[in-house]
């Protein structure tokens, strides 16, 4: 069992987020963009998709933070 899979069964959850890109946006602006989340915003590449036109969509995850209260 690997360490997601053992945090998944303890209770973890996801935030996901969508992002669609436009067809006109280049390639490597796009690539650009996702790695800039992907360092900045903790995000990581769930799945992608190129769809009939050449818009794309990627789905993004994260782990969700969960803050417990300390006041009492």
């Amino acid at each position: 069992m690997t360490p997601t899979d053992r945090w998944i069964a303890a209770g973890g959850t996801y935030e996901t987020r969508v992002v669609t890109v436009p067809a006109t946006t280049p390639r490597a602006d796009a690539a650009r963009f996702l790695a800039d989340e992907a360092e900045h915003g903790r995000w990581e590449l769930d799945r992608s998709a190129v769809y009939w036109g050449g818009t794309r969509r990627a789905w993004l995850r994260r782990k969700a933070l969960r803050v417990e209260s300390t006041l009492d």
